[in-house]
């Protein structure tokens, strides 16, 4: 499909070409400091707060890769939170240049916990700061950009906010070659777009909305019926089609799993697992994705757990 290989070609360009690492993460975060330890136990609480489904799937890597992707989301947590609860621009500006000099110099304040596990995280794991500061400009980009017209550009925003965590991901859990790059921004633009049909009605009512127009136009949904919440046969059809479209994301980056390290797979296998289990709940509740949250539950990720392991063991 054309417009499958415009999108791809365009964000493996973002990606670039950085090559596989050649040094080994230094170990033992904990040994001797605690004030490390309690920056990495900070960036545990933030993840344990506010993503279920991430703190859940970190839970099955080695204790310091978990440590170390927990302190990636709370970096990521907490430039999202500028963008979306600081209210002055020029605050808000301070703050995100205040995290691309964390980025840009791996070092942070002893009195900011979640900057000096990122920091670390960033200095342990050789993490390229090129994708750091991709992140905080993608979630910046929602200060400016409310609307998208086509899906390669909103594959483009999900580079900047979903596959570039996937790319931090992978020097953490480590991997083989630079052929897992594709796999990492597929599953990346994946989660974006189920986080983005999970929240169509939370983003409409905080002023976005991510659908690409082109694409609502083709099945005659119109802005006043996202506002008015109205699940229609159109509806149920534009759902359909991209349910469809991210559950053969998924499928094209599973591939990419085998390119990790061995002790990552089971992680970020799980991670893809748990978010396809939301697609099959909106489906479930009628596509209406308006008046509730669509979730899988602690006990429906723990069901998921066996069949994951037996297909990884395939691998």
């Amino acid at each position: 499909m054309q417009a499958h290989a415009n999108w791809e070609h365009q964000l493996l360009s973002l990606a670039g070409h950085i090559p596989h690492p050649s040094t080994r993460p230094f170990f033992s975060y904990w040994a001797g400091d605690a004030s490390l330890r309690s920056a990495y136990k900070q960036a545990e609480i933030i993840t344990a707060a506010h993503s279920k489904s991430f703190h859940f799937a970190s839970s099955l890597l080695p204790e310091e890769k978990r440590s170390a992707v927990r302190a990636l989301y709370a970096f990521c947590r907490t430039v999202d939170d500028i963008v979306d609860e600081v209210e002055m621009k020029k605050d808000r500006d301070f703050e995100l240049d205040y995290w691309r000099n964390v980025v840009n110099t791996a070092s942070a304040s002893t009195d900011d916990l979640v900057a000096a596990a990122w920091a670390d995280t960033l200095t342990r794991y050789h993490i390229p700061r090129h994708y750091a500061l991709q992140l905080v400009d993608g979630v910046a980009r929602d200060l400016s950009q409310t609307r998208y017209q086509t899906f390669d550009d909103l594959a483009t925003y999900c580079y900047g906010v979903a596959s570039t965590v996937g790319l931090m991901s992978m020097y953490i859990v480590g991997f083989k070659s630079h052929e897992a790059v594709s796999y990492a921004i597929k599953l990346g633009v994946a989660l974006q777009m189920t986080n983005i049909l999970r929240d169509v009605g939370e983003d409409y009512r905080n002023g976005r909305l991510y659908l690409p127009r082109e694409e609502l136009i083709t099945y005659g949904i119109r802005e006043e019926d996202i506002a008015e919440g109205r699940i229609t046969d159109n509806w149920r059809q534009f759902m359909k089609f991209q349910i469809e479209r991210t559950r053969h994301l998924y499928e094209a980056s599973w591939q990419g799993v085998k390119l990790l390290e061995r002790e990552g797979q089971l992680a970020i296998g799980a991670a893809s697992i748990f978010y396809q289990g939301i697609l099959d709940d909106i489906e479930k509740h009628d596509y209406d994705v308006f008046s509730r949250r669509a979730s899988l539950s602690a006990m429906g990720k723990v069901a998921k757990l066996p069949a994951l392991w037996m297909k990884i063991r395939s691998l």
